[in-house]
């Protein structure tokens, strides 16, 4: 799974570093960015805890687009 994060829409609080810290940490600026932006097994759960708690809707979770040859 992709991990998906609308920075423009981000405000600081904090949680989804608190939550899921293998995935998001929160930059000088004190805006959430991405650590990694792939998960799979327990992190999929992780990132889910961290989407519910994000008051602006920032984060998405969304399926791994496979590379495809033309």
């Amino acid at each position: 799974m992709k991990v998906e994060l609308n920075k423009d829409a981000c405000i600081g609080c904090g949680a989804c570093a608190a939550i899921c810290e293998c995935c998001f940490k929160i930059d000088d600026a004190g805006i959430s960015e991405l650590v990694k932006d792939t998960v799979e097994g327990e992190e999929i759960e992780l990132v889910k805890d961290a989407i519910e708690s994000c008051p602006t809707g920032a984060i998405s979770l969304v399926e791994k687009e496979e590379n495809k040859a033309a």
